[in-house]
């Protein structure tokens, strides 16, 4: 099978292909990505030579673009990370979000569509449960909880998930959904919650937390994902959603203290020095209180469930960002320097 990965050089693609490159030889996988700010190639150094691994610079928004990716690499699949996907980003411009998420997810359809015609090839479409909108103090989301986006990303997001099953049902395109909770692990580029806060926590620089940092997140460790979508992909049914979760229910203001905690203990210091460091600026414009999945269905029909509970993903993921300090400073270009100055250092 060739299977097409867009976005595959962002964090969650780039998992995806690291831990599925080495193992399925029999398998070809074509990374096509845009290379914004927040992908990064030499996080796929490890495979960039594997005989069935191809990189192919694409812009999903760009329709003859995208026709002519597929005349060339003829994949049989695509699984579709490309996405934007940071919220405070789309509401400083939310017309990325748009061409990205809602045009470029409509031109791989059509692309694929006419490829492949009815009834062939697979189309996977990876979402989120920011779609779902906001939950109460209790209750959990599940495959048919009705949409209510708060923000230009999740609505963008909403947008792509409804055209990929209107192209199912009227046109007969093989496609599978999944929408997963928060994602955090190794190689996710730094503006995100966890590798921000680690990073300036081991820097000593100020922990940015939005309103009184009540907001609850599900946190689901990266490569549990990426094994749960090669499941759906390979095992799942053709036109059914998935929802994926970690089952950590967390409030933001305790991952943060967490995370201090952690870098403490790594740098042989007191965590509370750390949390000090605390700041509570400006709460975000509609921001959600509460996601949680309900992840029944996937663990019930295809037998997965995830592998990392909270401690050890969290340990891992924090110990991975100190680690990796060669890694971190290619990603901080000015223009990330740039948007944290904006977005969290003068938020106030």
């Amino acid at each position: 099978m060739r299977i097409m990965v867009t976005g595959g050089a962002g964090f969650i693609g780039a998992n995806f292909l690291n831990l599925l490159v080495p193992r399925h030889e029999e398998h070809h996988f074509i990374n096509a990505d845009k290379l914004t700010y927040a992908a990064n190639l030499s996080s796929l150094a490890g495979i960039a030579d594997a005989p069935n691994y191809t990189f192919a610079q694409l812009d999903i928004a760009d329709a003859s673009a995208v026709e002519e990716a597929f005349e060339e690499h003829a994949p049989d699949c695509v699984v579709h990370f490309a996405a934007e996907s940071h919220v405070d980003r789309s509401i400083e411009g939310p017309r990325a979000f748009i061409e990205s998420n809602i045009i470029g997810t409509f031109n791989l359809l059509e692309s694929a569509r006419k490829r492949w015609g009815k009834d062939n090839g697979l189309f996977h479409h990876v979402s989120t449960d920011e779609v779902y909108g906001s939950l109460g103090d209790t209750g959990m989301f599940v495959e048919d909880t009705r949409y209510d986006p708060s923000s230009p990303y999740s609505a963008s997001k909403a947008a792509s998930d409804h055209l990929v099953r209107a192209h199912h049902r009227t046109f007969g395109l093989p496609v599978k959904i999944t929408n997963c909770s928060n994602n955090y692990g190794p190689l996710q580029f730094p503006e995100k919650l966890i590798p921000v806060m680690t990073l300036n926590a081991a820097e000593g620089k100020p922990l940015p937390v939005y309103g009184e940092g009540l907001n609850v997140r599900d946190w689901l460790y990266v490569t549990d994902h990426c094994e749960a979508i090669w499941k759906v992909v390979t095992e799942g049914k053709v036109g059914e959603t998935y929802n994926i979760g970690g089952n950590n229910e967390v409030r933001n203001i305790d991952v943060v203290k967490i995370i201090c905690k952690l870098v403490a203990e790594y740098q042989g210091k007191d965590a509370s020095e750390l949390e000090s460091l605390i700041t509570y600026v400006k709460d975000r414009p509609g921001h959600d209180m509460r996601y949680a999945i309900d992840a029944s269905k996937i663990e019930r029909d295809l037998g997965w469930s995830p592998a990392e509970t909270f401690e050890t993903g969290f340990r891992k993921t924090v110990h991975w960002y100190l680690d990796n300090t060669e890694w971190i400073d290619q990603v901080r270009s000015g223009e990330y320097r740039n948007w944290i100055e904006k977005n969290y250092t003068n938020r106030g």
